[in-house]
């Protein structure tokens, strides 16, 4: 590995296999052409930096770009040896050619296939989104399979949420679970938006991982009240995406800022201030705390910001350089911004 500012992290998975991930890794939503299209030189060039800066740990999906964010680690991939990265990658969603004006994403993913996403956690579904994405990403084995959103906010109901649930536990658990014993993948688990579902999923069958999006930040840590601690209780690791709570955490609470891909409400941009002025008194950046924060928690095994070029990858690598002082955490305790059973990073 090349000389880097994180380190690494250690994760054995119940089927044995160490897997070894960057307290740093890559979210490729970007790469899917999220909210922009990226240029195919620029796509190139931010993947690389990420490896140039030490980052070992990437995580993609079908759903990113519809199959274009796979399709896009594909050069990166197929040029270095298996053992040296680790991927991660998901299932819930297969992809329909249709029409252009049909396909999934407009306004959100731009210039990808015309394709349409369709939900699948059963048995077959998994064996078929697993033999896309190995065919999409020119690759053999996966590091780590997510179930990919059988929450709230992807379904629209805890009902719904709740259908999907069974329809994975039924039916695509059991895929994941025989594709761990074969070796096709080395652990499994799901990426999901709300800790609530994690924790469902966790108690409900035998996971590895699992990549919770937003919600152990700097600004919440709701997933201490018996997600984390469930986690620690059956070793179970936890990626963390969207440190930066879609944007808030990164920009700070200037007007306009995003949060949970919507503009921030009055009483986030005002907490995320008061964040702020604490931080600053440390002469720290908010961006520095935010990224840094999760990895306080052991369970945590890596944080995955996304990049959209590369000055923005490596900036996320120098961030993870920043020293921190222990005062920073008990001061924003004191002050009520952060649970006081949140471990704090050394």
């Amino acid at each position: 590995m090349s000389q880097s500012n994180f380190g690494v992290r250690s994760h054995v998975s119940r089927s044995g296999a160490v897997i070894r991930f960057t307290e740093l890794g890559f979210g490729t939503a970007p790469l899917g052409n999220l909210y922009r299209a990226l240029d195919e030189d620029i796509a190139a060039l931010t993947v690389n930096a990420a490896w140039d800066a030490g980052i070992r740990y990437f995580d993609t999906a079908p759903l990113y770009g519809l199959g274009l964010a796979e399709t896009r680690l594909n050069p990166l991939l197929r040029r270095l040896k298996r053992e040296d990265y680790v991927l991660s990658t998901k299932i819930g969603r297969l992809l329909k050619v249709v029409p252009p004006e049909r396909r999934t994403g407009i306004g959100k993913f731009f210039n990808t296939p015309s394709r349409q996403e369709v939900y699948d956690y059963s048995y077959d579904g998994v064996m078929r989104s697993v033999e896309f994405s190995l065919e999409r990403l020119g690759i053999d084995t996966i590091d780590v399979l997510f179930a990919h959103d059988v929450d709230i906010f992807t379904h629209g109901s805890k009902e719904a949420s709740d259908r999907r649930i069974k329809e994975l536990m039924d039916g695509g658990y059991h895929a994941l679970v025989k594709l761990r014993e074969e070796g096709t993948v080395k652990a499994i688990g799901a990426g999901i938006n709300e800790w609530q579902v994690a924790e469902t999923l966790a108690r409900a069958g035998d996971f590895d991982l699992f990549l919770l999006a937003g919600r152990y930040t700097l600004l919440e840590q709701e997933a201490l009240t018996s997600f984390l601690p469930y986690c620690a209780e059956k070793k179970i690791g936890v990626v963390l995406g969207g440190p930066y709570n879609s944007g808030i955490l990164a920009t700070g609470p200037r007007p306009g800022a995003y949060y949970n891909y919507d503009p921030a409400p009055p009483a986030i941009l005002d907490r995320v201030a008061r964040i702020e002025r604490v931080c600053a008194s440390h002469g720290v950046k908010l961006v520095e705390a935010a990224l840094k924060f999760p990895l306080g928690h052991p369970q945590v095994v890596s944080v995955i910001p996304g990049g959209q070029a590369p000055q923005e990858v490596t900036r996320n690598a120098e961030i993870m350089g920043a020293k921190i002082p222990a005062a920073l955490w008990s001061d924003l305790k004191a002050e009520g911004l952060l649970r006081e059973d949140a471990p704090a990073p050394k």
